[in-house]
């Protein structure tokens, strides 16, 4: 019996559907400005698939680099290991840099929704809508605590994952590496294995927040800046990092504007399954544009 090939995206059909999308008007009615927000140990390099897709399909595209993350400079022992703030840096920068009337359509993934929503916090008059693709969503009543602690208790053991002390092993870690194993068995399970090699030379380690106090006092969210910007949540139904479980648990407690699924796609889904989520991009654009 022959073994059915994976349903995903792989490098030559890619090339092949650019080339393609690249001959063709684009089917945009108007030009959108998307932000992408990578997850935690990603960087921008992670969108390259979207950010085509998008570019080819009209829009404005602006991939970030968290701090110490993809190739922005500085590195994970020189953050304030305590500080969303100064992991989220370039996102913060970034939206204070548009111009007063300029808006823009924000897409986090994973641990980028903490930036996201920091973002709608504070500079909600410049987002059109925020979009949270497998991500974590703190709301006003919900933190960033209460989220990570019910991850932990669904996600179980990190596998070969390390820890990273750079203020000694007396005090708690300040950083956290994903390795291989992990990333084959809980992110990458269902993605192209070109991708998976490339996040193998790419990914680097991600803070750990373990100041709970600061943290909380940094991602305040309010019902009245947060919660005036529309939210859009996409459910990665295959996903083993944040289970579909918790992504409906985060939707009950923090209900968006709408959500929609993406099934047959892992954790990676801008990897596993490009053209649904590039779909829904744009079907999000066009409707709170």
């Amino acid at each position: 019996m022959e073994k059915k090939q994976p349903d995903y995206l792989s490098a030559h059909k890619f090339v092949h559907l650019i080339c393609i999308c690249n001959s063709q008007p684009t089917i945009s009615s108007q030009r959108r400005h998307f932000v992408l927000v990578h997850g935690a140990g990603h960087g921008a390099w992670c969108w390259y698939k979207i950010t085509t897709l998008l570019q080819f399909d009209g829009h404005n595209v602006t991939a970030l680099d968290l701090t110490a993350s993809g190739i922005n400079p500085r590195q994970i022992r020189d953050l304030n290991f305590s500080s969303v703030l100064d992991y989220i840096q370039p996102l913060m920068e970034f939206m204070a840099s548009l111009k007063p009337r300029e808006r823009v359509i924000l897409v986090g993934h994973s641990l980028g929704g903490l930036g996201l929503s920091v973002a709608m916090e504070r500079f909600p008059e410049k987002i059109y809508a925020a979009i949270f693709v497998t991500a974590v969503m703190p709301g006003p009543n919900l933190t960033y605590f209460t989220i990570t602690e019910e991850q932990t208790r669904r996600l179980g053991s990190l596998l070969d994952s390390q820890y990273i002390y750079d203020q000694g092993r007396n005090n708690s870690p300040t950083a956290l590496r994903f390795r291989p194993v992990f990333l084959a068995s809980k992110l990458y399970q269902l993605s192209p294995p070109e991708d998976f090699s490339l996040a193998l030379s790419l990914l680097r380690p991600f803070p750990v927040f373990t100041d709970e106090a600061l943290v909380l006092k940094e991602t305040k969210l309010t019902k009245d800046k947060y919660g005036s910007v529309r939210r859009v949540f996409i459910v990665c139904d295959q996903d083993l990092t944040i289970d579909e479980g918790l992504q409906r648990w985060m939707i009950e407690r923090n209900p968006p504007t709408e959500v929609k699924v993406i099934n047959g796609t892992d954790h990676m889904v801008m990897f596993t399954r490009p053209l649904k989520l590039f779909s829904y991009l744009g079907q999000i654009a066009e409707k709170y544009y």
